[in-house]
């Protein structure tokens, strides 16, 4: 059901993929992707897309490895963590050694400091990379993407949502880094919320859905675009997409 009073704009009785329960998805704002949350988890659309992509694609995956770079203390992330017994998290301190694990307070309980463009794992380590919004936010896509593809496993795939605010219009850089300094081409600068800095992440891209063969040319990786619009999950809003990347042939038909 819907309801469009002076309290709520929107309100429906349905199914949660992150938290597994019958709820009433409510938002109190016209802008979706934020606030029409799940009252269980919090969780939102894009979490939701996220975990019905997961489970769709790798209905096994609590028995894989999984990397998850930058995971925040989001209830999807907090499930991956204490259901995947071989889960990884990464984040990104530039004050810390790269490559070294430290402990902080996540269902994890600890993190790998990686940078994602030159990481420190081995070679096909991982069945599953998950990243939530961070393509907007390094500078390299290009090796980050690069260095997913390196630690698949064969068959494996990298999943991510990127808010593709572009749409149809080519991506657009908005900061540059030159000789460790950070060069910003459209003011004012963008920063969105960062798990472990307080200052928030940098936005470096606008990226359009040309994202899709961006990311395939500099990877190998063969890349879908899934869009969701089912709101009996509580998947509804802009911005949603979910891509997957997979290290596998393209089949002969």
């Amino acid at each position: 059901m819907t309801d469009r009073t002076s309290e709520y704009f929107l309100q429906h009785d349905g199914y949660c993929p992150v938290c597994e329960n019958e709820v009433r998805f409510v938002s109190q704002a016209k802008w979706l992707r934020d606030s029409f949350k799940c009252p269980k988890c919090s969780s939102i659309p894009r979490q939701r897309a996220l975990m019905k992509v997961i489970v769709d694609y790798f209905p096994g995956w609590r028995g894989l490895h999984i990397h998850e770079g930058s995971p925040g203390f989001d209830n999807l992330s907090s499930r991956l963590a204490r259901e995947c017994a071989k889960y990884t998290a990464s984040q990104y301190n530039p004050k810390l050694d790269f490559g070294r694990v430290y402990e902080y307070n996540h269902p994890s309980r600890t993190y790998s400091n990686e940078n994602l463009e030159s990481q420190s794992f081995q070679d096909s380590s991982f069945d599953i990379v998950i990243t939530q919004d961070v393509f907007e936010h390094v500078f390299n896509p290009e090796k980050a993407i690069r260095e997913i593809a390196r630690t698949l496993k064969p068959n494996g795939a990298t999943i991510m949502t990127v808010p593709i605010v572009m749409k149809t219009q080519p991506s657009r850089r908005r900061a540059s880094l030159i000789e460790g300094s950070v060069n910003h081409l459209i003011e004012p600068p963008q920063y969105h919320g960062n798990p472990i800095d307080g200052n928030g992440a940098l936005v470096t891209i606008d990226w359009g859905y040309d994202i899709v063969s961006y990311l395939q040319h500099h990877s190998g990786l063969s890349f879908l675009m899934i869009q969701i619009d089912n709101i009996d999950l509580g998947i509804r809003a802009e911005l949603i997409e979910v891509l997957i990347g997979f290290k596998r042939p393209i089949a002969s038909l």
